[in-house]
This record gives C-alpha cells, structure tokens and sequence, in this order.
C-alpha cells in the first residue's frame, strides 16, 4: 500500500513539474504605461490635504466619527 501511494505522489509531482515546463513564459507590461495609469487613478482619487495639523486632526476626526456611525456604535 506504502508503494501504491510514494509512486501516485510521484506521478502526481512528476505531472506537476511537467505543466509548470510546457507553460509560455509570462510576457511584461509595458511599466512606463502601468506607472502613468497609477499615478492618474491616485491623482484623481486623493482628497486635498489639509494645510494644518488642525485641520489634519479635526478630518482623522470627523472621519472617525463617520466610521464610527456606520457600524452603528451606540456605546
């Protein structure tokens, strides 16, 4: 029985390597056009910063505030 399964797991192993050998080799993106695509979906997504910690501090509030609201914490 012990033969039975080395030699289904070799077979298996075996089959696997051979897949992996007869697969095209992966072709690469253009990075300049992948790097001009991710610098205008951040360009467009990014809110305004806030000029001042103040107004930095009173946004991670407000926007905590709003998250908080959400999950319905009535605590």
């Amino acid at each position: 029985m012990k033969r039975l399964l080395i030699a289904l797991a070799g077979a298996l192993g075996l089959r696997a390597l051979l897949r992996r050998r007869h697969h095209e080799p992966v072709t690469e993106a253009p990075v300049d056009e992948l790097r001009e695509k991710l610098a205008a979906a951040k360009a467009e997504d990014a809110p305004p910063e806030p000029a001042t910690v103040d107004e930095r501090r009173a946004d991670v509030h407000d926007r905590a505030r709003r998250a908080i609201d959400d999950l319905g914490g009535d605590a």
